[in-house]
């Protein structure tokens, strides 16, 4: 099983950007591969960002999402990449990278990253 290292949280203000990075090694293969970011507050649920297949490179992106984040990866560096712009205070929280395996339509991840923290202030 491979290891995920997420790096690129901080504290930025309302409406302001942040990249996260996933380091993702000892994958080899990527045909079936998910990717995904989650997200999680104190108290409450993880909850998905975004994913991408790695194979073919479809993405999906929770409604709170859309518009605003950008899921991306590169392969020949392993690496994951979630561009977020005009963060709300809503979107402070821990974020986590995740991998998995698709199957049938469907991702399970079975390996997550340490986590990084994002915080927003209004």
């Amino acid at each position: 099983q491979g290891q995920l290292v997420e790096s690129g949280g901080g504290s930025v203000q309302t409406g302001g950007s942040l990249s996260l990075s996933c380091a993702a090694s000892g994958y080899t293969t990527i045909s079936r591969r998910c990717m995904a970011w989650f997200r999680q507050v104190p108290g409450e649920g993880r909850e998905v960002v975004a994913a991408i297949l790695s194979g073919n490179g479809h993405t999906v992106y929770a409604d709170s999402a859309k518009g605003r984040f950008t899921i991306s990866e590169d392969n020949a560096k392993n690496t994951l990449y979630l561009q977020m712009n005009s963060l709300k205070p809503e979107d402070t929280a821990m974020y986590y990278c995740a991998a998995g395996v698709e199957y049938r339509g469907s991702c399970s991840y079975n390996n997550w990253g340490q986590g990084t923290q994002v915080t927003v202030s209004s």
